[in-house]
């Protein structure tokens, strides 16, 4: 028998690094080769990796969420023959084990009560107390403090839960009172019975939830662009009741091969003929450098909600691209982020982005530019109100955009004309289509 050690690969690139975001084996699992052994995550762009070898899990390197650099150990296995190293350490160094907390550290172990004692029917005493009955009442339980997490294995915790006991009132007699299953056992014995479930009780518990891959890639994300840029947010409310009428016209009319038409192609459109005008809007902000670069080709994000968080695949070159092609690219892209399988091409390389709620967009947002770009286009939900058309009020479909831009770049006025100019095609969507 031989061990293989798998290195963290080359995902390319020049990354120097790459973050574990899942095991899918543990020590112990026999794999077979080309078996799935874990994914990591690199910027927005998750790679798997395969088992090159059969074998047999020895050891893994790393924890889900530890950033581990390109060519380091990262899982050993034991397998036929010589496998790829000759010699390998007794012992891999283990994990530093989490510190116990100062009241673990100074907890004193309670006895362990016998057998007989714990079958012993407990009794009420006189005036004067045994030394059986002192020890007894060393585990009577009281309430632990809020928040207070009893010390206990998951199989008592899972048979604790099953019976419905709080394990906060369970007195533990193990070392640092840590709760056995003779602790339950003696908690039943004694009446103390699982209280009946209520309707209405506080719920005290406090899950951990560690921030790892796409979620942490978020929180760095957002966190930079508030930090650095100055957000201006411009709210403007836009009668689409004739962009929606055009939109369900060219649905009802539209080939088997085209896609369905949603309003985001309309949008696209008429930001890529407002940028025309204004193309400093279209661009990337090197805040270190001080520089502004400027792009030609119009490449628009499109925030989109998955199983696993906001990712933003990218329409590149919306300015050569009519409605139709619009729609087919913001459809290929939301199902290939959806199922994962959007490449790391896919995911970058955007100058302006649309964030967009569906549904449930609400009245107003304030959105988040995608650093570094300057401008963020934030669609909200449209909703049929009484418009006032200087006899009468009308029922119209109205809509807000809640746009933001960097402050840096782009002035307040700016950002007013360029909405307003978006908001101009959108009410009179003929002028989408004229060219030129």
């Amino acid at each position: 028998m031989g061990e293989h050690v798998i290195k963290m690969p080359d995902v390319g690139e020049g990354i120097a690094e790459a973050e574990l975001v899942e095991w899918h084996v543990k020590v112990g699992d026999l794999v077979r080769e080309d078996a799935l052994l874990a994914a990591v995550m690199t910027d927005k762009a998750t790679v798997e990796i395969p088992s090159p070898v059969e074998g047999k899990i020895l050891w893994l390197g790393a924890e889900i969420g530890d950033v581990v650099a390109i060519g380091s150990p990262l899982i050993r296995l034991e397998v036929e023959g010589e496998g790829n190293v000759r010699a390998m350490p007794a012992q891999e160094p283990k994990p530093a084990e989490p510190e116990k907390s100062p009241a673990v550290v100074e907890a004193v172990a309670l006895p362990e009560p016998s057998k007989e004692r714990r079958a012993a029917p407990r009794s009420v005493a006189p005036a004067a107390t045994t030394s059986s009955e002192v020890a007894e009442q060393r585990i009577v339980p009281v309430p632990r403090s809020e928040g207070e997490r009893p010390l206990a294995s998951p199989a008592v915790r899972l048979r604790a839960k099953e019976a419905g006991i709080d394990l906060r009132q369970v007195p533990g007699s193990g070392p640092a009172g840590r709760i056995t299953h003779e602790d339950l056992d003696h908690f039943v014995a004694h009446g103390r019975q699982p209280s009946p479930a209520r309707g209405l009780s506080p719920n005290t518990s406090v899950q951990d939830i560690k921030v790892v891959g796409l979620r942490r890639k978020i929180a760095e994300k957002m966190a930079l662009a508030k930090s650095r840029i100055p957000h201006i947010t411009y709210v403007e409310e836009i009668d689409v009741t004739a962009l929606e009428d055009t939109r369900n016209a060219l649905n009802q009319q539209k080939r088997a091969d085209q896609p369905k038409l949603t309003i985001l192609p309309f949008l696209m459109r008429a930001m890529v003929k407002a940028i025309a005008e204004q193309p400093h809007l279209n661009s990337l902000f090197d805040d270190d450098a001080g520089i502004i670069h400027q792009h030609g080709g119009v490449h628009i994000g499109i925030a989109a909600q998955t199983g696993a968080g906001l990712v933003v695949p990218v329409v590149k070159h919306a300015e050569a691209r009519d409605l139709w092609s619009c729609a087919a690219e913001v459809n290929r892209l939301a199902e290939a982020a959806k199922a994962g399988t959007a490449t790391r091409d896919e995911l970058g390389g955007s100058t302006i982005t649309i964030t967009s709620l569906g549904a449930m967009g609400g009245v107003a947002t304030t959105p988040v530019i995608n650093y570094p770009e300057v401008a963020i286009i934030g669609v909200n939900k449209i909703m049929i109100r009484p418009v006032w058309n200087g006899a009468s009020f009308m029922p119209r479909k109205m809509m807000n955009l809640s746009s933001s831009f960097d402050h840096r770049v782009v002035d307040g006025w700016d950002a007013a004309v360029f909405i307003q100019r978006i908001k101009a095609l959108l009410e009179t969507p003929a002028l989408i289509f004229v060219e030129g």
